[in-house]
């Protein structure tokens, strides 16, 4: 069978982008130790402020060097609760985020924590913190006219 020069190369260069895709998501996921957010669980949003681990959010210590913080987004007064928390430095957090009342966004710039939270889902994501300093979250999704008021601190020590 005769396969033109020209559809020749554009086949070679098909499967190169491939392997090098390939190549960039095995890395990705293996080397850099990045992660595709999943939802965790459902919850009802509706009560997600009275019952459960959302009505009291913040750090929990599970053993030495690893914790638990459960934080809960808000649309009105556009807050994240806690505002600020504390860990010492090489702590392993996993964060479970969820939304009382619309779509949220929930990253810690300069880490690999990035994730939607959804109204009736918890998000979760973990990160070890190796270096002291102030790790600010924001919310990255519009989410009303206070959006720019959504944020807090994690102060590592």
């Amino acid at each position: 069978m005769h396969i033109d020069r020209y559809e020749k190369w554009w086949m070679g260069l098909s499967i190169g982008v491939l392997a090098a895709f390939a190549v960039a998501i095995s890395v990705a996921g293996f080397a850099l130790g990045l992660q595709v957010p999943s939802p965790e669980s459902r919850i009802d949003p509706t009560t997600v402020r009275d019952k459960g681990p959302f009505a009291n959010p913040g750090m929990r210590l599970l053993s030495p060097g690893k914790y638990e913080a459960y934080v809960r987004a808000e649309a009105k007064p556009w807050k994240f609760e806690p505002k600020e928390m504390k860990v010492p430095a090489g702590s392993e957090v996993t964060f479970y985020v969820t939304s009382a009342d619309v779509q949220h966004g929930f990253d810690v710039p300069g880490t690999n924590v990035n994730v939607m939270v959804l109204p009736g889902q918890v998000s979760k994501v973990s990160h070890k913190f190796g270096k002291p300093g102030d790790y600010f979250y924001i919310c990255t999704e519009y989410c009303g006219l206070g959006h720019q008021n959504m944020y807090g601190k994690l102060k590592v020590e």
